[in-house]
């Protein structure tokens, strides 16, 4: 990354991000009119990326914001991005996991990471398409760029939702909750009671067992729900927790986030990429973050784990 740069003027930022679906355009939508960077869109279905481009830009004409966005019909026009966002690759449907999505997405990942490492060896690689973790993986092992600049969206959006499910249940404001989940991104994930606060008080001390349990049972299948009313993904929520992680590479925050990291030892795993709090900055996950963990949490995280080894043995690598 061209950290001289970044602290002069976040203009000079190339962010390349990969589908113009929902959650891309949405994200597009959000970091031009921050103006966290110049946004470089690419589809593979161009009037689409086109189009969206030119609504995004009248767009900040009407608010008067000074972002910019650029339509891209070749990966050679991101050449040499600081970040690359990949959002490519079909949205889960009513009835499907995530784990159905894998045969569909691995070949679109597949097509796209070669193209991505010819003209953004250096990049740091945020991945979104679902299965997360395993996507997440199957990218590292395609790229063979360093751990630390390749992770994926996961916790963040997991503990937004979390927090948005406690705020509602004690009607307290979302901004006083600090929450955390680790694990796969999907039905195993492990939202960690004893590490979620409110004002600093544990969240045990406000709410029953009863009534954890049933806010953890909610956030797990929140994703699911989602599409059961909308017949296709999230877009909003998942757009803002990669919009949170940009924020914390791009103004170096050392900010600690949960992030599907490949871990190599921590947490007493090995070879494979799973939810963890990582500290995100300019060098992208500059630190694993291990929380003390119980019993009962490690045997959790370890189950989520192996879910996610059984989606990367489908990979065949």
């Amino acid at each position: 990354m061209r950290n001289a740069k970044l602290a002069i003027s976040n203009e000079k930022l190339k962010i390349a991000i990969i589908g113009a679906g929902k959650v891309g355009a949405t994200l597009a939508m959000r970091v031009v009119e921050d103006n966290l960077g110049e946004v470089f869109l690419l589809d593979i279905n161009k009037d689409l990326a086109q189009g969206k481009v030119l609504d995004l830009r009248d767009s900040l004409a009407t608010l008067n914001c000074g972002g910019k966005i650029n339509y891209c019909k070749d990966y050679s026009e991101i050449e040499d991005s600081d970040i690359v966002v990949l959002t490519a690759g079909f949205s889960r449907q009513a009835g499907m996991s995530r784990e159905d999505l894998l045969i569909k997405n691995k070949e679109i990942i597949q097509s796209i990471i070669p193209r991505i490492k010819k003209y953004n060896p250096k990049a740091i690689i945020i991945v979104v398409t679902n299965p997360l973790d395993v996507l997440t993986y199957f990218v590292y092992k395609l790229s063979k760029i360093s751990r630390q600049r390749i992770m994926g969206m996961s916790g963040v959006l997991d503990a937004g939702r979390f927090s948005a499910l406690i705020a509602e249940e004690l009607g307290v404001s979302r901004q006083n909750i600090q929450a955390m989940v680790l694990g796969m991104h999907g039905d195993l994930m492990l939202p960690l009671v004893r590490y979620s606060t409110i004002c600093g008080v544990p969240l045990r001390q406000l709410l029953s067992q009863k009534k954890i349990e049933e806010l953890t049972k909610k956030v797990r299948s929140r994703g699911s729900e989602i599409v059961s009313y909308l017949a296709s993904s999230a877009y909003y929520a998942p757009s803002a927790a990669i919009f949170l992680m940009l924020k914390a590479i791009i103004n170096d925050e050392k900010r600690v986030l949960a992030a599907s990291a490949y871990l190599d030892g921590e947490y007493n795993l090995k070879d494979v990429c799973l939810g963890v709090p990582v500290k995100l900055g300019r060098d992208g996950v500059e630190e694993i973050i291990e929380l003390k963990l119980n019993k009962e949490e490690k045997r959790l995280l370890q189950k989520s784990a192996e879910k996610v080894r059984d989606g990367i043995r489908k990979l065949n690598i």
